[in-house]
């Protein structure tokens, strides 16, 4: 059996020893930075509560440091062509790839997850740069057809300037690589806030990036600043020279983001809460519908955006279904993550657990019917046991989003009730059904369905591939990130219009003369 244990050779590697503090703020310019009197932060190792490295915290005086330097950086990068700076993601993605395995292990040891999940949350961002590099070449603009004689007009793309990136711990460098590789194949520089929590995966990725830039000859184009202080966090959300910003997290905490983004009249790209559901009809295949809702709610802890939180079931066949996922919940091997035996491990922190055991308390107050799991195993670390729940749509608790494995099951008599109990909460992230009837899958894709910004047909909720956009509506924020045409938000839109006649027409066929004196030409 494997068990957490730091990934030695990655960390002699990039220079992180853990006797050490380790510095938590690197500049385009300056490199790696630290003060002797900022907060020392504690990476917690949730599988066990021991502590794997301390690091020096970012000084205000460092943070101003570092957006002077960027927007330095930012004068020079946006003139490289766009192809060239493709190269440079290039290179950072054969990096990642030589470092999967190392990486994924310290993502797994300081986030809980499971190995193959930490291994595929680096693949993910080896995914995004290939996307990006492919994209580098097509920062496609329009050519639009003028109203006036002897004009022309076309609507191209420019780099906006810094984005901002802030992220949070379940998915630690992937969501950072989503925003980042493609802002940077846009011409603009980074600036990235990781989580606290999940700071030292944040500072492994930024020095195998910084170490590539600098060998292939490209600018330092990310900064990197780890902060506990709300003061500083909101300065920097606050600031003017933050040209986008993208931030993962909560919904209490993403709607003071944005606000704070709004006075200033700035751009937010918010990813927030989800609290996604799987319908199930009579018709669907129960043996693709388990394993999709069994991962989608246990896998992470249950500590996804795109988490199955509740599960609506046509009544006729809920005990049926109910009978196979008890079984398979009994399966759920929980654990060390970097045991590859290993189905589920540690929520984060402690603060995690406390919020479960208040979902479950509020769950007996109300005499629900716990059909797996409810409670705290007694063991070191944050472990959980994942936990199912039979649900009535009027309990307050099912509007708002538990980061732990708890899934709600409600059952439905009609189509159309299930439509109705699935978007009756103000999330509107990820969604999924399973069903064997075009007309569901249809109705569900329609405009009368699904309201949320993932809707999928006999999948789950949990898993997007980086080549469409992410992201939700309602209170998850309405951003979108990674594929599609997602690289617009990191750019700035402008329209030309070209005179190459002799005429001043004016559009809308508006009249405006005044005597001039007629230019003679030789």
């Amino acid at each position: 059996m494997q068990h957490s244990t730091l990934p030695q050779d990655l960390f002699r590697e990039l220079d992180l020893d853990p006797g050490r503090d380790l510095a938590g703020t690197f500049g385009t310019q300056s490199g790696w930075l630290t003060s002797p009197t900022t907060p020392r932060l504690e990476i917690e190792n949730p599988t066990t509560g021991a502590c794997i490295a301390t690091l020096a915290t970012t000084h205000p005086d460092h943070y101003e440091r570092l957006l002077q330097e960027s927007q330095a950086t930012f004068e020079a990068w946006r003139l490289t062509p766009a192809p060239k700076r493709g190269q440079a993601i290039r290179l950072i993605g054969e990096a990642l790839r030589q470092h999967q395995d190392r990486l994924g292990s310290l993502i797994s040891l300081e986030t809980g997850k499971i190995k193959v999940e930490g291994d595929g949350e680096v693949q993910e961002m080896i995914d995004m740069a290939d996307f990006a590099v492919g994209q580098s070449r097509m920062l496609y603009g329009l050519s639009l057809p003028s109203e006036r004689p002897d004009h022309r007009m076309l609507e191209q793309w420019h780099p906006l300037g810094i984005v901002g990136i802030a992220t949070a711990f379940n998915f630690p460098v992937a969501v950072f690589a989503w925003n980042a590789f493609l802002a940077l194949i846009c011409g603009d520089v980074t600036v990235w806030k990781p989580s606290p929590k999940a700071a030292l995966s944040a500072i492994a990725v930024q020095k195998i990036m910084s170490r590539v830039l600098e060998a292939n000859g490209f600018p330092q184009v990310s900064s990197l600043f780890i902060t506990g202080d709300h003061a500083l966090a909101e300065r920097f959300y606050a600031d003017p020279r933050i040209g986008l910003l993208s931030f993962t997290g909560s919904t209490a905490i993403g709607t003071r983001v944005a606000e704070i983004v709004a006075r200033r009249l700035g751009r937010a790209l918010l990813e927030l809460g989800g609290n996604n559901a799987i319908l199930v009809d009579e018709s669907a295949d129960l043996d693709l519908a388990v394993p999709a809702i069994v991962f989608g709610a246990v896998g992470t802890a249950g500590q996804r955006c795109t988490t199955t939180r509740r599960l609506i079931v046509e009544a006729s066949i809920a005990e049926a279904l109910i009978d196979r996922l008890i079984r398979a919940y009994r399966e759920v091997r929980i654990g060390d993550p970097l045991d590859p035996q290993t189905l589920m491990g540690p929520l984060i922190d402690q603060a995690a657990v406390r919020q479960y055991e208040a979902a479950i308390r509020d769950l007996r107050a109300r005499g629900a019917k716990i059909l797996h799991g409810g409670r705290v195993l007694d063991r070191p670390g944050h472990f959980v046991e994942p936990t199912m729940v039979r649900a009535e749509p009027d309990w307050p608790l099912i509007q708002v989003e538990t980061f732990a494995p708890i899934l709600y099951i409600l059952t439905y008599q009609d189509f159309d009730q299930a439509l109705a109990l699935h978007n009756a909460v103000p999330q509107g992230l990820s969604s999924a059904i399973f069903t064997r009837q075009l007309a569901h899958a249809e109705a569900f894709l329609s405009a009368r369905g699904s309201d949320c910004g993932i809707a999928n047909v006999n999948i789950g909720t949990s898993g997007a591939e980086i080549g469409g956009a992410f992201g939700g509506e309602k209170a998850t924020g309405g951003g979108r990130e990674s594929g599609s045409d997602a690289w617009k938000n990191y750019m700035r839109r402008q329209t030309n219009t070209i005179n190459y006649g002799c005429g001043l027409p004016l559009a809308q066929g508006i009249r405006f003369e005044i005597p001039t004196e007629k230019s003679t030409g030789r």
